[in-house]
């Protein structure tokens, strides 16, 4: 048997579908508003419901056809998921592709709503990152951070081996010895390069 915390609780899906009807209808009438002041021709304060009503139309439509749709695709599906976000985002979408009056612009409005919110949604739904945890110090976790990705210096010397500000020890000698190897040069050792090597 499942446990109760995976058992799906059902939402109500209109009052959350009339409630996202009248904010996003508010955000609407805010836009039509802006509109409405930028019209070159000298229109009323009643210019917003009349010359760019549409806008609070199309608004507040595809605010509340995208919650009812979601939360009922949820009840529908019993599972709480991005399908149901795909779901809602296509259908309001559609919505907006109505106003062209045209099939095509319906299904990509549609598709295009659907992928953005789907994608968003299956991501964590949140623009600034994932969340940390409270609990843990965020010096204590950069610490951690640092220490887990750190390598040793011999490791990182056999991987890319030595030279472009990464040495090991001892490499000045065997730069000289390398030098006078190859070019039959000697370079004397100088204090202040073996010590600053050191340091």
């Amino acid at each position: 048997m499942a446990s109760q915390d995976n058992v799906y609780q059902p939402k109500d899906a209109v009052t959350a579908g009339i409630k996202s009807t009248l904010v996003t209808g508010a955000a609407g009438a805010l836009v039509s508003s802006v509109q409405n002041t930028l019209t070159k021709q000298n229109v009323t304060a009643w210019g917003i419901f009349t010359r760019t009503g549409g806008t609070i139309a199309v608004f507040a439509a595809m605010g509340g056809t995208y919650e009812f749709t979601k939360l009922a695709s949820a009840n529908l599906r019993e599972k709480d998921d991005s399908w149901n976000t795909a779901i809602g985002g296509f259908l309001a979408g559609s919505v907006l592709g109505m106003r062209f009056r045209t099939m095509p612009a319906v299904l990509g409005y549609g598709a295009g709503l659907a992928v953005l919110l789907g994608t968003f949604d299956y991501t964590g739904g949140v623009l600034t990152g994932y969340e940390k945890d409270p609990n843990v110090d965020e010096y204590d976790r950069k610490q951690q951070l640092r220490k887990n990705r750190r390598m040793p210096i011999e490791e990182t010397i056999n991987d890319l081996g030595e030279g472009r500000g990464i040495y090991g020890p001892g490499y000045e000698e065997r730069r000289r010895e390398r030098i006078r190897q190859n070019y039959g040069i000697n370079i004397p050792a100088k204090e202040s390069m073996l010590t600053g090597r050191n340091n």
